[in-house]
C-alpha cells in the first residue's frame, strides 16, 4: 500500500480529533490514544455502511448455494461452514491462510484509484491489496462469531520495506495476533517487530499510536 500521503492525511484527522484516553501497552508496544468518532476515516465508514447492505447477500448465500453468484463466494461459504463452531487460534490461522490465497492486486488495476477499501463482494471476484485482505478477514471472523470489539484493522509502517501496510489484528486469550497478507503464519504482535502502527480502528473506536520514546521528545 504505497499511500504515504493518504496515511499522513488520516493521521492529521486522527490527531485533530478528541483523544481522551491512552494506555502504555497498546498494539506493537505503542501508547494508544482512543476516540469514539470514526469521522476521520471516511473509507472505513463507507465500508461499514456497505457491509450492512451486503449482509443480506451473505445470508442468502449461507442458506442456498444458488444465491452465491460465483465460485469465489461458494468457496468462502464452504470455508465458513467448515470452521463453524471451531473458534480459537486455529480458526484465526485458517482464515488468514484462506484469504491469502487471493493474489495481490493494486487498487489502480481494480478501480482506477490509488486507495480503495473493498468489501468481500468486491474482494472475492477481484482480489485486492493489503487493507482489502484485512477487511475480508475481519468479516469472515465476524461471521464465525468473533467479537468485533476484539478485532482491529491496523494501518502500519513497514520499516523493512519503508512503505505503509495494513493488517488485521485479533485479540485472543489476552494476546493480539497479527493476520498479515504477506505471510500465512499468525504471530503475536510482540513478535512482529517491523511494524509501527499509524492508527487502528474497529466498528466503534479508532486509536492513534505513538512509540513510548516519542512521549519524551520536545
Amino acid at each position: 500500500m504505497r499511500k504515504s500521503l493518504v496515511v499522513s492525511a488520516c493521521m492529521m484527522g486522527l490527531l485533530m480529533g478528541a483523544l481522551p484516553a491512552f494506555a502504555g501497552d497498546g498494539l506493537f508496544g505503542t501508547i494508544e490514544f482512543r476516540a469514539k468518532s470514526l469521522k476521520a476515516l471516511p473509507k472505513w465508514t463507507r465500508v461499514l455502511k456497505t457491509l450492512q447492505k451486503e449482509e443480506k447477500a451473505y445470508a442468502k448465500c449461507a442458506k442456498d448455494v444458488r444465491e452465491c453468484g460465483g465460485g469465489a463466494m461458494l468457496s468462502w461459504r464452504g470455508k465458513i461452514r467448515s470452521l463453524q463452531g471451531e473458534g480459537g487460534l486455529a480458526t484465526i490461522q485458517a482464515v488468514n491462510s484462506f484469504a491469502n490465497q487471493w493474489p495481490y492486486i493494486e487498487d489502480y488495476k481494480n478501480y482506477g484509484v490509488s486507495d480503495y477499501w473493498a468489501t468481500p463482494t468486491e474482494f472475492l471476484p477481484n482480489s485486492g491489496d493489503c487493507e482489502d485482505y484485512a477487511i475480508f478477514k475481519y468479516v469472515t471472523l465476524k461471521r464465525l462469531g468473533f467479537n468485533p470489539e476484539d478485532m482491529r484493522l491496523a494501518v502500519v509502517k513497514d520499516t523493512v520495506r519503508n512503505i505503509a501496510h495494513a493488517v488485521l489484528v485479533v485479540k485472543y486469550a489476552d494476546t493480539f495476533y497479527v493476520m498479515d497478507s504477506l505471510f500465512d503464519v499468525v504471530l503475536p504482535d510482540t513478535q512482529v517487530m517491523q511494524y509501527l502502527p499509524y492508527y487502528s480502528v474497529n466498528e466503534t473506536t479508532r486509536w492513534a499510536h505513538i512509540m513510548p520514546r516519542e512521549m519524551g521528545r520536545k
